[in-house]
């Protein structure tokens, strides 16, 4: 048996078990002569015995007692325990203590093992022994971490064994060992990473955390800074508390330490080439965070509590604790970095979606393919992270190709209360952030009254989001001062909890006693930062008073500087068509694949048909006039973004914008291969998700004003999953916030007997938000209406977000086609007039209507053989235009009676929305009447022949009338 090498630390451990026969005969000739041994392991079995053999009298070895099950001399634990800071390595008992028995190879690899696994719980427990908690709640003590479940007793903890799979020294003592995990995993930073499969990522961890014991060394120059974070962010709360006792301000004291986290961070992320960041959060700390992080001036803020200029500000608007800002920042290596911090309702994580779409847009206008200079920062309540279903759907984007944006920076403000609810009722989870373990990720559970420790958590989270491009979420733990908000008394629910509250100093406070004490700082500086700071308050404060003081009123700036919205009159009426021999030539290119490309035998009869169309063989359908809106934008270098559930190829198999190679899988996108200098365009497949995809789309449009920007939902139907964003950021952010977007939401709605959740996309809905021209709302009837529409969204400069009604059976519906010379030619048209059908003197009524209830009109009408009535269908619902639907019923008598029919039931659809606008007559002139389906709790049977029975009984009424 050849020698163990030099540098082994334990040899042992690395022979198979079949050695251990002979490696007990080897000891125990050791033990009866220790020069009996080869010199090497003569080294090893000495290190064992700490340095020397024991012989007894005759010269016989003496053996090691058979180990107890139950080790004599060690309590077992009992839980809950208090967990305190972890205690420094004990001191040896000179006497007290016999020394460590011998050991014999079997029970030494037996004992290395055990040791081993005491390792590797510390690094998947050692979190929940962490000190963590600002108000020291108790916590259960996992008896894995403790000896005594391994067999150890007293008499161990000075035996040496190998430390080889950690950081530092190949040998230490037990007691050692222990002293360096406690200190790595159980002070102030818990961290759970042994979730990631990924062994090299685990390993990176370890070797970060542990070589430092998880410490961060600072200067006194940092420490200086944290202190002055420290003090701005407590100086403002107390100010606003002493100057406007009682006004909600959603208060961050107890949690404090964000603002000297978000400063770490945004130093760190500039020196390393992060240019832009953006920001998400909720109301709780945003006012801090906007004065001393984002750069908004605090006398800003308390004009706005002053609320003096009420009368200009009737209408819109929102609360001061929603709103947004942008700043730029300067690190202190001088990096430049813009700062955004994104306005949200109380809907809390419904802003994440948004923040990371607006990432992404900013990295692709910058041909930042790499997402190396941008970052976000999302920060979240401890309730709300673990509650709302939304927080799930915006992780999920993180990785996947089409929403990556490289990593995000999660902060959970963990106040250990949601309003008035705690854990054990909010969340089956020990932890908030316990959702976040979907991703392979680490978790840093960081205490927040220890500045120096979260200094670390930031330094590892954004090493860890560097190295890897992953998401990273830092859990500080903090606590709640006052109520939900300054009007709240929290005693009430929470009593033990308050009164824990109540004996806390700062977090400034004790910062500065910890610099006190190492004298890092004198309190001399300590007062005059203090005071430096609430004098420049007091000045913002007079100068918010004074008469002559008036809020900002940015103007748009950057890419948004040549967009507007308001009004729909500021709409110009724009050309969209394209040039004949421009649109064949697109078409025929979207028919091209790559030479060896081996597509679907389906498809080449589908891109043959396509030709056909080129060549004016064939009429445009629907699917081929959206690809020529798309490719003609794009060759015009406007950027086309398309994304949701099966949007490549389509819900109705009708797009193929994303072609498959049937032998080898490669994919091909024609629209992103049409001329050199186009403009980018990516057609995703979102996941199974509506308001985390919604939201994300939106955001990515706030940031591309001069793109066509779209979501489409798979049906319908499905859109209201995203509600949350739809009313509270789409319908109502330029009311609110004066913030522009040009979304598009392409929503497949009609009634074909597929039942009630797929067919309607709630066209009512939407309706019911219209107002002060917020959105448009269009249910165009030709692929011509709906090439134009698009073209119509980008091309003028009024930004306004778009809802389309588009087809389902109209895409393969013979009638429902338009020529080239459509799209070539022309614009939108909200109304369009039938002008086919011949008025007599018998038949003077008139038929309006949206979408493809038209066609089922048309073709009974040819089927009865009749020459009326006329339909008029109305392409725009909102704006509504009514000054062509006037020219439309001019040539109409007065007192004509015009019927609006629609599939839907009567309390859906656009009836009753119209009805309101339009009262019984239209225009004064023409008296009105709908023809519906009945009024009903849900939007279509189930049953595919009611249907049918239904939806003729229905057109007949239209066109036989009473």
């Amino acid at each position: 048996m050849s020698k163990p090498s030099a540098d082994a630390a334990d040899p042992l451990l690395d022979l198979p078990s079949e050695s251990l026969g002979f490696l007990e005969r080897l000891y125990a000739d050791y033990i009866a002569n220790p020069q009996s041994a080869p010199a090497d392991w003569r080294r090893y079995f000495g290190s064992l015995t700490n340095g020397h053999a024991s012989h007894a009298s005759n010269g016989e070895a003496v053996h090691a007692p058979p180990r107890a099950k139950q080790p004599p001399g060690i309590d077992q634990p009992k839980a809950p325990l208090r967990i305190q800071t972890a205690p420094t390595p004990p001191e040896p008992k000179p006497s007290a203590v016999a020394p460590a028995p011998q050991l014999r190879p079997s029970e030494l690899a037996a004992s290395q093992e055990r040791v081993d696994q005491l390792v590797r719980n510390y690094r998947v427990r050692g979190h929940i022994l962490a000190d963590i908690d600002p108000l020291d709640q108790a916590r259960s003590r996992p008896p894995e971490l403790t000896p005594a479940f391994y067999g150890f007793t007293e008499a161990d903890m000075d035996r040496v064994f190998s430390t080889r799979t950690i950081q530092g020294p190949r040998q230490r003592t037990l007691r050692e060992i222990i002293a360096w995990l406690q200190n790595t995993y159980c002070r102030a930073i818990g961290v759970q990473f042994m979730h990631i499969d990924d062994l090299m990522i685990r390993h990176w961890l370890q070797a970060r955390m542990e070589e430092t014991e998880n410490h961060i060394e600072l200067s006194r120059t940092d420490q200086l800074r944290i202190l002055r974070k420290l003090t701005d962010a407590a100086s403002f709360e107390t100010f606003l508390q002493t100057k406007f006792t009682g006004a909600k301000s959603f208060s961050l004291e107890g949690g404090e330490s964000l603002i000297p986290l978000l400063d770490l961070a945004i130093e760190k992320a500039g020196n390393e080439g992060v240019t832009e960041i953006v920001f998400g959060m909720a109301h709780r700390g945003r006012l801090n965070v906007l004065a001393n992080i984002i750069g908004k001036s605090p006398r800003e803020i308390f004009r706005e509590f002053m609320d003096l200029e009420s009368a200009e500000r009737t209408g819109p608007g929102d609360v001061k604790y929603h709103l947004g800002y942008s700043g730029d920042w300067t690190t202190g290596q001088g990096n430049k970095v813009h700062l955004s911090l994104c306005f949200n309702p109380s809907h809390l994580e419904y802003v994440n979606g948004v923040a990371l779409g607006r990432m992404r847009s900013k990295q692709d206008r910058y041909c930042d393919i790499q997402r190396r200079k941008g970052l976000v920062i999302l920060i979240h309540g401890d309730a709300a992270f673990a509650g709302e279903g939304v927080t799930q759907e915006t992780l999920n984007l993180s990785e996947l190709a089409g929403y990556s944006v490289g990593g995000t920076l999660h902060v959970v403000v963990n106040n250990q209360i949601g309003f008035t609810t705690t854990p054990l009722d909010s969340r089956s989870s020990p932890y908030a952030t316990d959702v976040a373990k979907m991703l392979q990720i680490p978790i840093f559970h960081v205490n927040g009254e220890d500045p120096e420790a979260v200094a670390q958590a930031v330094r590892l989270a954004l090493d860890f989001r560097q190295e890897f491009q992953r998401d990273a979420v830092i859990d500080m733990y903090c606590y709640r001062l006052r109520g939900h908000n300054e009007g709240d008394e929290p005693s009430f629910t929470q009593p033990l909890m308050y009164q824990s509250i109540a004996r806390q100093n700062s977090v400034r406070e004790g910062y500065l006693k910890r610099l006190l004490s190492l004298g890092g700082v004198t309190a001399e500086e300590a007062e005059q930062i203090a005071h430096d700071r609430h004098a420049k308050l007091e000045a913002d404060f007079a100068a918010a008073k004074s008469r002559d003081f008036q809020l900002s009123n940015p103007t748009p700036t950057g890419p948004w500087a040549i967009y507007y919205g308001g009004p729909a009159d500021k709409a110009p009426n724009v050309i969209t068509g394209v040039e004949r021999g421009r649109l064949i030539e697109l078409l025929e290119k979207l028919t091209q694949v790559p030479e060896g490309f081996n597509i679907h035998p389906k498809l080449v009869r589908a891109m043959e048909r396509r030709r056909q169309m080129a060549a004016g063989h064939e009429p445009l359908d629907w699917a081929t006039a959206e690809s020529l809106a798309f490719a003609t934008l794009a060759v015009e270098g406007v950027p086309v973004r398309l994304s949701g559930q099966d949007s490549q190829r389509g819900t109705f198999s009708q797009r193929h914008a994303v072609l498959h190679d049937v032998k080898d899988g490669r994919e091909y996108t024609p629209l992103e291969n049409l001329a050199p200098n186009q403009g980018r365009v990516e057609i995703v497949n979102s996941p199974l998700s509506e308001a985390g995809v919604l939201g994300f789309d939106y955001g990515y449009s706030l940031d591309c004003p001069e793109g066509l920007v779209m979501w489409e939902a798979q049906f319908g139907d499905f859109a209201n999953a995203a509600q949350v964003v739809i009313d509270q950021f789409i319908a109502s952010a330029e009311a609110k916030w004066r913030r522009l977007s040009g979304v598009v939401l392409l929503l497949p709605h009609g009634f074909e007997g597929q039942g009630p959740e797929h067919s309607s996309a709630r066209l009512e809905r939407f309706l019911a938000l219209c107002a002060e021209d917020n959105i448009q709302v269009a249910y165009p009837t030709t692929p011509a209406q709906y090439f134009h529409l698009l073209r119509r969204q980008v091309i003028r400069p009024w930004r306004k977000p778009l809802v389309v009604m588009t087809p389902k059976s109209l895409l393969r519906r013979k009638e429902c086609v338009s020529t080239l010379a459509e799209l070539s030619r022309g614009r939108f048209h909200g109304v369009l007039p039938e002008s086919t059908a011949r008025l007599s003197d018998k038949n003077t009524r008139v038929l309006l209507c949206s979408g493809k209830i038209y066609y089922d009109l048309r073709h009974r009408r040819q089927e009865l053989g009749l020459e009326g009535p006329r339909i008029i269908r109305l392409e725009q619902l909102y704006p509504l235009p009514m000054n062509q639907l006037v020219a439309a019923l001019a040539p109409l008598p007065e007192g004509t009676p015009l019927t609006w029919v629609q599939e839907e039931p009567e309390n859906m659809g656009a009836w009753r929305f119209l009805r309101i606008i339009w009262d019984e007559t239209v225009c004064g002139r023409y008296p009105l009447r709908c023809i519906s389906r009945p009024p009903s709790a849900t939007p279509a049977t189930g049953s595919k022949t009611a249907h049918e029975q239904e939806q003729a009984a229905l057109v007949d009424l239209a066109l036989k009338g009473d």
